[in-house]
């Protein structure tokens, strides 16, 4: 008899990587989901990265986030490890540069898999890999006239 695991749909997708890239334009959640729409999949996990309006106990006034050329190759390679950690049918990553305010979209990250608990580890593995690993900076600008950058975030 077979298990239930042995269904097509239980296993990760051959080509799960759906959408990555880096724009200088802004975001859209929609799109991110859109794209890891999967009939095979029981679970999708989205995260949201928004500009915040204090880090480090100041308050941030606006950011600008700048990338080295190999950011994108960096982001697929990323994104492969996750597809090949886990069971995904489907992800995406969109992460923004230039110049944002508070409230704006900064980074936006999804993962569907047959299974909830599947995508919400997938999810945070990719985003958090993401951060540490893409070579992308982050310039803020706090309320007190003080700036600093931050290392790949």
């Amino acid at each position: 008899m077979a298990s239930r695991y042995d269904h097509p749909g239980e296993q990760a997708a051959s080509d799960p990587i759906r959408l990555l890239a880096i724009r200088d334009t802004p975001l859209s959640v929609d799109e991110v989901f859109a794209a890891v729409g999967d009939d095979a999949s029981g679970g999708t996990a989205l995260f949201v990265g928004t500009v915040r309006n204090h880090d480090s106990g100041a308050d941030v006034d606006t950011l600008g986030y700048s990338c080295h050329p190999t950011a994108e190759a960096e982001m697929r390679r990323v994104a492969e490890k996750v597809t090949a950690q886990f069971p995904v049918r489907a992800l995406a990553a969109v992460h923004r540069v230039g110049d944002l305010e508070v409230g704006d979209l900064a980074v936006v990250v999804a993962v569907s898999c047959p299974h909830r608990g599947e995508a919400f580890e997938a999810c945070r593995k990719l985003i958090d890999d993401l951060k540490h690993e893409v070579p992308i900076w982050k310039h803020q600008k706090f309320s007190d006239g003080t700036e600093e950058w931050v290392g790949a975030c």
